[in-house]
């Protein structure tokens, strides 16, 4: 790997205390640009704004989503700032491209029936015929915790035993950029949980466990999603982040005030947090349309 590159994911590891995730994303990101480039491609120091423009109309030809294509350029443009910063470059080459703005879409939510839906699926299954029983109590903790608190999908996989308050229902999280937030949960989730502990005998290290033991990973969670969602009237996929949309819109439907849902979901920004708002003002003129005789 070019030293330039190795010297920054190694800043944004030590430094901005960026996640495994980003630093992969951001690795993952500067390849398929030299791969874009090709026997053309020389070094990092020799790219201009031109080779970036033609970059971005690449990839705009190729039907990319917008923002696949920004995070992708956000990669870039975070290397090049360090460049400047801390090897001795004089200027970015991709400062100047202008971006593709963001598609107006909002995230799909689940209604608060097709979450409680969703919620009593594990244990009104039938028990695994292979695998433990204590399964159906991980996949309704799960979920229960998912819909309760809003957290990301790599929260909540990172969570260990210790990091749940039982007698306060707190959930202590390292969210994004390392940084730590304490999250109130809800006593179904609670009870959730402990019954999962209990009935799988979870007593220290990763809180939600494959049946080898071991901490559960994001395609598990993914697959047991999808088998719930069969055995549901849902008629549309269900993602992590679904559950996360659903949990923020259901806050600020029933009141809860956006400076609240934005220190839940640990969002950097309040105006991350404010694509929410439309949706939950959406849902109203819905209700308005279909109620008021003069609508």
């Amino acid at each position: 790997m070019n030293e330039d590159v190795t010297h920054f994911l190694e800043f944004q590891l030590t430094e901005k205390n960026a996640s495994p995730l980003t630093v992969r994303n951001y690795e993952a990101a500067l390849r398929e640009y030299e791969k874009w480039r090709g026997p053309e491609f020389g070094c990092w120091r020799d790219q201009t704004i031109d080779h970036f423009r033609d970059y971005l109309y690449s990839l705009m030809k190729r039907d990319m989503k917008r923002s696949t294509i920004r995070l992708r350029f956000a990669a870039l443009r975070s290397f090049y700032k360090y460049m400047v910063l801390r090897r001795g470059l004089k200027k970015s080459p991709v400062a100047g491209v202008q971006m593709p703005k963001l598609e107006k879409t909002l995230p799909v939510v689940l209604s608060l029936k097709q979450m409680e839906e969703l919620l009593d699926m594990p244990l009104k299954a039938d028990a695994p015929v292979r695998g433990p029983a204590w399964l159906r109590h991980r996949d309704a903790a799960i979920l229960e915790l998912f819909y309760s608190s809003g957290l990301r999908i790599s929260e909540l996989l990172g969570l260990d035993v210790r990091d749940v308050d039982f007698s306060s229902e707190i959930v202590n999280v390292l969210g994004k950029g390392r940084k730590e937030r304490r999250v109130p949960v809800g006593g179904a989730a609670i009870r959730a949980i402990q019954k999962y502990r209990q009935e799988a005998v979870v007593t220290n290290g990763p809180l939600f466990r494959s049946i080898r033991g071991t901490r559960i990973t994001q395609q598990a969670v993914d697959l047991m999603l999808k088998k719930y969602l069969k055995m549901s009237g849902i008629p549309f996929g269900v993602s992590p982040h679904k559950l996360r949309h659903s949990f923020a819109t259901h806050m600020l439907d029933a009141g809860a005030d956006l400076r609240s849902v934005q220190e839940l979901l640990g969002h950097a920004s309040l105006s991350t947090t404010q694509i929410y708002t439309h949706v939950t003002t959406e849902r109203l003129k819905k209700v308005y349309d279909e109620a008021h005789p003069r609508a």
